[in-house]
Order: structure tokens, then sequence, then C-alpha cells
């Protein structure tokens, strides 16, 4: 399995892994709750790893962080 990390990925191999983990490219919705959760549309959420600025995994901990009380 190859890297997702940025390091290892280019611009172009990002977008298809952010595309094809939504999997909601104008064919409807999958239900990964992004939108109505308060994270807005998916794409755009993840447009700092499309971008080379952050991780996946540190994208996923700040909107985690936002539902998580302790």
């Amino acid at each position: 399995m190859k890297s997702f990390l940025i390091k290892d990925t280019t611009r172009e191999e990002r977008e298809k892994i952010i595309a094809g983990s939504l999997d909601c490219g104008g064919k409807g919705c999958e239900n990964c709750s992004s939108c109505w959760l308060g994270g807005g549309s998916p794409f755009e959420m993840y447009q700092p790893y499309i971008d080379g600025e952050k991780e996946i995994s540190e994208i996923n901990a700040e909107y985690n962080a936002r539902y998580v009380h302790g």
C-alpha cells in the first residue's frame, strides 16, 4: 500500500485520494456526515491536504476535536 503522506504524493495523487475516499463527486451523497455536521463541503475540508499544507490525520483530528469533550 502506497503512503498517503504529503511528502510521498503529488497534488494530482492527493486529489484522486480525496475524490476516491469520499466518492461523492457528483454522484450523490454517500453519507459521510461532513456537510450536516458542520464540516461543510468534504472537498473544501480536505483542501489543505490537497494543497500540501496539512496531513489527512491533522484535518481529521481537528474535525473530531469539535465533537469530543473530555
